[in-house]
């Protein structure tokens, strides 16, 4: 279990994932696709990489529009394995 990731340290690790916002215990990314399709088609890749890592995101889908949340639940907050996560999802995106 990773432990949790100072306050200080996030705006660095941020840096390594531009696309990606802070807010509260938790990194966010909100995504635009053309299609209702095209977003489900990429949750679905965020869920194997999800399932292989045995870390899943909270995901919100509505209409062509795609949120992902990161957190870690049980630690109360953000864990590398938030980090390793996003970094991850964003190898899906061109």
């Amino acid at each position: 279990m990773s432990d949790l990731i100072e306050e200080d340290e996030i705006p660095k690790l941020l840096k390594k994932l531009p696309e990606w916002d802070h807010e509260g215990k938790e990194i966010f990314r909100i995504l635009e696709f053309d299609e209702f399709m095209d977003g489900v088609d990429f949750v679905n890749g965020v869920a194997e990489i999800a399932e292989e890592s045995g870390h899943h995101p909270d995901i919100d889908i509505r209409w062509c529009t795609v949120t992902l949340h990161l957190t870690t639940h049980d630690q109360g907050g953000l864990t590398e394995a938030d980090f390793e996560l996003a970094k991850r999802i964003d190898t899906l995106i061109d």
